[in-house]
């Protein structure tokens, strides 16, 4: 198995050198790589991934979406696992996603656990641990076989906000979906920026716009409006 780790970026300096340096520490003898896809930072992103020995491009479209569309086809491996950069996997993941495909899996994701000690976001974390398409999310870290992306078809590139649910969404209608029951380490850095309630009704509202089929321009400026949030997350 190789496994093509796709990363998009956009001034994440801060984080990026020790999410590549877990994944390097946990991947020794494995056949790998890491692909940061950068949409433009103006901060040291690309020379740190650089000096930490990740495959770096400049993805030709800024926004999540596109850029994970872009890491992924310049990808050489047979199994696509995206990643945000502020999220750590768990120290085994390479491993169980091995077994999980192993089994007869195509995709999947892992559980959630936060980066502090709040006890509202042990609460959150605890109902990740059931499969239902509500408690998933790109966070977590998902993976995919090639085959089943080719089939599945890429990320929608024209959606800045719920993109992941859109993604995981198609994996599980056509794909056999694994949960493995392993934690990905997920910051907590928007809800030190805002209460857990803000985020938890932000949340909640723009879920509710996207089933009712809101506009992804209604849906951006919603959640800018109801939540201070880092400038790069859109």
């Amino acid at each position: 198995m190789v496994l093509s780790i796709v990363i998009p970026t956009f001034n994440e300096a801060q984080v990026i050198a020790s999410t590549i340096q877990m994944l390097h520490e946990n991947l020794v003898g494995k056949q790998y790589e890491i692909i940061i896809s950068d949409g433009g930072s103006s901060d040291d992103t690309v020379t740190l991934a650089t000096k930490m020995r990740a495959k770096v491009v400049v993805s030709p479209q800024k926004g999540r979406a596109g850029q994970m569309n872009f890491g992924a086809s310049q990808a050489l491996g047979d199994i696509y696992f995206f990643l945000h950069a502020d999220c750590v996997p768990t120290t085994r993941f390479y491993d169980l996603i091995k077994h999980a495909l192993s089994q007869g899996y195509n995709c999947g994701s892992f559980r959630t656990e936060f980066d502090c000690s709040s006890t509202l976001l042990k609460i959150n974390a605890f109902f990740t641990r059931f499969n239902y398409l509500f408690f998933r999310g790109g966070d977590q870290g998902v993976f995919v076989t090639k085959d089943l992306w080719n089939t599945v078809g890429t990320y929608k590139e024209d959606m800045f906000i719920m993109e992941d649910y859109d993604f995981i969404a198609r994996l599980w209608k056509q794909g056999k979906f694994k949960l493995i029951p392993k934690a990905t380490l997920v910051s907590a850095r928007k809800y030190d920026e805002n209460s857990w309630l803000k985020v938890q009704l932000a949340n909640l509202k723009i879920v509710r716009m996207y089933k009712r089929g809101a506009s992804q321009m209604e849906m951006v400026t919603t959640y800018k409006q109801l939540l201070s949030y880092r400038k790069n997350a859109f």
